[in-house]
Formats: structure tokens, sequence, C-alpha cells
């Protein structure tokens, strides 16, 4: 080991120039600490060209990876929200889960909602959506043309091959000779007439529909049966249980091809498509998207899907009560292999590679922080659950299967009694039906202004052609706050007159009123099966608190000293209810009565998901295709009726 000795300070004689001359190891230890703080001086000079050596030497090999890495890295900050639509099926809820579920774990954000397939395009065409997964060809064909005309939709690429979009049936349906769309007519009456389809405003709903306006295949005098995916799913499973015909729109992949027997009929090459309405599904982002934001583009680029993987997807979905991001989790940690063709040149937003970043967040536990522990602690929370939702569901299918002559006798009653009722006002001519309610409507007001309000109101209903659906609405709500009365009013005396009834039925009387009214339509749907039935039970569990709660009240209210000066008359209890308790609380009654109309009226577009015709169908249909007229005069409508059944029925001392 060399050691260094600075060199000694060399004594000066009075004159400099007599100084003495250093030694020979004083010269050859400064020259050494010349050497080492030269070499320290140039060291960055030769590491700087080391790095450029190597890096000139290593550029061609990561000259892809390079790239990939600006690529996630050096998109703008917009990109790192995408904006997917999915139109509510379940195929496209599997893709569409499954792509946010990496575009998060790369480091995205991502936002789904729920659109029918014109608002799609619209919201596309408007930069408000980014990405559309489900452009389903050449069914969607109309849906698409006019915005790649206007070039405001690019379309990525095919993402699956080889799905099926046509009619279907039971497979002992096809066995017993129904096997084209030309087979339907001869047995008409086995199918009572009816096409059950999906969600109002559908492209496949409007072709069957062209197909019974043009009265094709002998169908003119059918019904097209509209509600959503899961209400046909669930119309028939009933119908396959009971071994009933049906005849259904259906499309593959979809559990329902594992789940049941079910053939497609040929014969709908001119509506539906070549090959059983061979379809293919493109992936549609707004025009500019792929360029704006390239690591993006690559992925969906990359995404090609399989009948496979999408049916397992989606019977995680439907079989398994799975929400998408947790099915999408679930079956990349069961398929991992999948990455690397999907994420092939794409990074993370940071710019690392995608496919271990994604890997990584499925397989590491995260609890690397506080917070992290929190949530770990929260999802074991979660993870044991208090089941209510499964015992309600099991509940509901012990009734289904144990139960299901009851509930069918109670579907058949109560759909009998609403059909006739509609079919009888519907065979009065409108315009005599509209003098009759006019007439009557001044009867019981004697009011000149009510009578000519009311009198051109339904004028204007039948001019803009919604009479029949109007008469369809009217059937229900009518029914619909018959019952609530017949029920809500005599339950409401009783617990007027019992305070501990009141004191029980108080908590169920805010959950009825306080539940999603969607909520009801589900078992409601399953137990009595498409059509007017379900949305009218539904109905009159929403509708019929008021009438109890407004009864209590007005019962509740009578003066004390009214019913003293009854009995001091010898009145008994049936005579003091309906001489002096009935007829002051009646107009609090009453306005239990249009509190009820009202809320029937509410729930009129809301029971149109589950098949029940009126002016709720209109308003759907509009919504899911953007159709402003016919909502806004649906709308109208809808509002008129509320109006005339307020006005009618309020108890007021003066004109209305």
């Amino acid at each position: 080991m060399l050691r260094i000795v600075p060199p000694a300070r060399p004594r000066l004689a009075a004159r400099p120039w007599l100084a003495a001359r250093p030694s020979v190891t004083a010269r050859l230890c400064a020259s050494s600490w010349r050497l080492r703080i030269s070499a320290w001086l140039l060291l960055p000079v030769f590491a700087a060209a080391t790095v450029g050596i190597t890096a000139s030497a290593a550029a061609a090999a990561a000259a892809g990876i390079t790239a990939s890495a600006a690529q996630g890295a050096d998109e703008p900050a917009s990109c790192r929200t995408v904006r997917f639509s999915d139109v509510g099926w379940t195929d496209i809820t599997a893709t569409t889960a499954l792509t946010s579920r990496m575009l998060q774990a790369l480091g995205y954000r991502t936002i789904t909602q729920i659109l029918s397939i014109p608002v799609t395009y619209a919201s596309i065409k408007n930069r408000q959506i980014d990405v559309y997964l489900g452009d389903w060809q050449p069914s969607m064909e109309e849906d698409r043309k006019p915005f790649l005309a206007d070039g405001s939709v690019q379309v990525v690429r095919a993402n699956l091959k080889g799905a099926k979009y046509t009619l279907a049936v039971p497979s002992y349906v096809a066995a017993a000779g129904v096997k084209s769309f030309a087979d339907l007519h001869a047995y008409a009456d086995k199918f009572h007439h009816r096409i059950i389809g999906i969600e109002p405003g559908n492209n496949g709903n409007r072709m069957i529909g062209s197909i019974i306006g043009q009265n094709r295949f002998g169908l003119g005098d059918w019904t097209l049966v509209e509600s959503s995916e899961q209400g046909m799913l669930s119309e028939v499973d009933r119908a396959i249980r009971k071994g009933d015909w049906i005849v259904f729109l259906g499309w593959s992949p979809h559990p329902m091809n594992l789940k049941y027997h079910i053939d497609y009929l040929s014969g709908g090459d001119d509506t539906f498509g070549a090959a059983y309405g061979g379809a293919t599904i493109y992936t549609d982002v707004r025009t500019g998207y792929l360029a704006e934001c390239p690591n993006v583009g690559t992925l969906l680029e990359n995404l090609e899907f399989t009948p496979d993987i999408e049916s397992r997807m989606m019977a995680l979905i439907l079989d398994e009560h799975l929400d998408g991001s947790e099915a999408a989790g679930r079956f990349l940690a069961a398929h991992p292999a999948f990455l690397d063709g999907w994420l092939k040149g794409v990074t993370t937003v940071d710019g690392r590679p995608g496919a271990e970043a994604v890997r990584r967040t499925l397989l590491t536990s995260g609890l690397h922080r506080f917070a992290d522990r929190l949530d770990a602690a929260n999802d074991w929370v979660i993870g044991h659950k208090i089941p209510l939702g499964m015992w309600l569901n099991n509940l509901v299918e012990y009734s289904m299967h144990h139960a299901q002559r009851f509930f069918d006798a109670v579907s058949d009653a109560l759909g009998t009694v609403i059909t006739a009722l509609t079919t009888l006002l519907m065979r009065v001519p409108a315009l005599l039906l509209i003098v009759g309610l006019t007439a009557g409507a001044f009867f019981l007001h004697r009011s000149p202004a009510l009578t000519v309000f009311i009198l051109g109101s339904l004028l204007l209903i039948d001019n803009l052609g919604y009479w029949d659906a109007t008469i369809q609405t009217f059937s229900l709500v009518l029914f619909s706050t018959l019952v609530c009365v017949l029920l809500g009013v005599p339950i409401g005396i009783a617990a007027a007159h019992r305070p501990w009834i009141y004191k029980l039925l108080h908590p169920v009387l805010d959950l009825m009123q306080t539940i999603p009214t969607f909520v009801y339509l589900i078992p409601t749907l399953v137990l009595f099966g498409l059509g007017v039935v379900p949305g009218l039970i539904s109905t009159v569990i929403f509708a019929i608190p008021a009438p109890i709660r407004l009864t209590h009240l007005g019962i509740s209210s009578v003066p004390k000293h009214l019913l003293d000066v009854g009995e001091a008359f010898g009145a008994t209890r049936r005579q003091l209810l309906f001489k002096v308790e009935l007829p002051h609380a009646l107009p609090t009654i009453m306005a239990g009565v249009t509190q009820c109309i009202m809320l029937s009226l509410s729930m009129v577009v809301i029971a149109a998901l589950v098949g029940a015709d009126g002016l709720g169908k209109p308003v759907v249909r509009a919504l899911n295709s953007v159709n402003i007229a016919m909502g806004f005069e649906a709308g109208l409508a809808i509002v008129i009726l509320a109006i005339i059944l307020d006005r009618v029925f309020k108890r007021t001392r003066g004109n209305p």
C-alpha cells in the first residue's frame, strides 16, 4: 500500500534566491498529488464517454422498449381518464370490465356509463365517451352508419368473431317442428302470439318490430314484449321450467347457451344476417383518440376475445353474482397468460412494462402502507358479510319452485282483469270516451274551466297518437289505486284504533317508501313473469303507504268531543265509524287517494321495463333511441293524465 507523505516546507534564507531546493522525495510526492487531482477532474469526462458508448451500443436493442415507455409516460393528462360506454348487455359489461381492470392496473382512471346504443354513438361524437367495445355488426349498421359518414367515430378492430344474434327457441320446441321463422305462424297459439325481446329501443327489437309491422312470415298479429336482458332471461327460465313454448331474442356468446338447451331459428338472413345472425363485434373510439392516447390505443388494437373468454366472464357475473370489476380480477388472476398478448407494447402511465405491472397488482397483497392495511381489514369485513341477499334469493327460488302454481294463478287472474278493463275502454271510440269522461268531470265538480281543460287535454293526447297507450296507463293506475284503497283504508282505520298496530307498521311503511322502486321489480318479475302484473304489484307496494298513513292521520284527528257526543246518543262503534269518523276524515283520506294516484303514475316508466304497456314504453324507447320528439310527446301525455286525475279526485270547496 502506497503511503503518501506530504512534502516538507523548505527553510528559506533571508534572500529568496538563496532558498534550499526541494528534495527528490518532495518532488515525487508533489507529482503524485497532481496526478490524483487530475484523475478526479477527468473522471466525469470518462464516465460520460463510457455512458455514451454504452448507450450507442444498446440503442438499437432498446429502441422498442424506449419508445413504448415514452408512449405511456408522454401521453397528455386527458388520456389518464378513459371513458367507456356499456349498453347493459352482459357480454359488453364483461369485456368493458376486463379492459377497465387492466387500465386501472396501468395507472389509468376508468369511467363506465350505462347508455343505449344511439346515445352511445351520440356521446362519442360529442367527445363525452372514448371507447365502445360492443359494436355488433351487421345488426348495428344503421346505428353506426351516420357517425362513420361524418367522421366522428373510428373503428379500431374486430374484438370478437363468430357471434350470433337472432330469434331462438328451446330445443324441445325445435324438436316439435319449429326450426325457422316461417314455422312460427303455424304454432302461433302455443307461443301466445308473443316474441320476447329486450330493452325498448334496442336494434334487435327494431328488427323484430319491422318483421311484425310488414307482416313477414305471417307474424303481423304477433306482439313484441319489450323489457330487458334480465327480464327476457327470467321469462325464458320460467317457460323452460314449465315446458311452455317461447320464442325470444337470443345471442352468443352468452351463458344462456350453456344453461339452457336452445336452438337458433333459420330464415332470418334478410333481417339479422346470414349464418343465424352471424355477427362480428368491433371496438369503436372517437376519431383521433388513437393518435392522442397511443398507449391506450395500443391496448385497444391488441384486444381480441373469444366466445369462451366472454362466456366465462359472463358466468362469473350472472351465475356467481360478481360485479364486473371483481369478475375481471378473478378471471385475470386465473388466466394471466392472456396479458402477454393484450399488453404487448403497452406500458404503465410512468413507462414501466404493462404486463408485469398488471400481474403485480393481481398477486401482491399491497400491505405496504397503513391505509392499505385498513383496506385489507375492510376487505375481510366485506368477505364475511351477512348473506341477506342470498337468503332472500333462496326464499324467492324456493317460492318459485314450490309455489309456482299459486303465483301463476295470481298472475293469470290479475292479468285477465286488467286486460279486460283495458280492452273494454279501448273498444269505446276515442271521441265518445272523451265526451263521457268530460261529462263525468263536470258532473262531479260543476266547473266549466276544468271541463274545458279536460276536453282539450284529452283531444290533444288523441291527436298526438298516444290514446291507446294512455288508456293502458289509465287502466294500470285505476286498478292499482283501487287495490291500494281497498287494502290501505281498512289498514289505516285499524292502525288508528289500535296504536300498537301502527307502531308495527311504521318501520314497514318507511321501508316500502324508501327502497328504490327497481328493487320491487326483481322478485315480482321472477315470480309473476313479464307483463303488466309485476308492474301492478310493484306499483301497489310502492303506493299503498300513502292511503294507510293519511287514513290513520284522518281517523286519529277526529276531535274527542265528537266521539263523546256520538257515544252519548248511543251510537255503536260501527255507527261512530261511518257516521262520525269517516265523514270527518274524508278530506284527508281523499288526499291519500290523490297521492296514491301520483305515486302510481310515477311507476309507469319503471313498469315498462318489465313488459307493462302504456305511456312508459314510448318514454323508455325514446330514451334509448335519443328520440326527442317521442320522449316529449309521451312525457306530456303522462303529465296531462296526472293533472286530470289529480283535479278530478281532489276534494275542494271552490272550483279547482
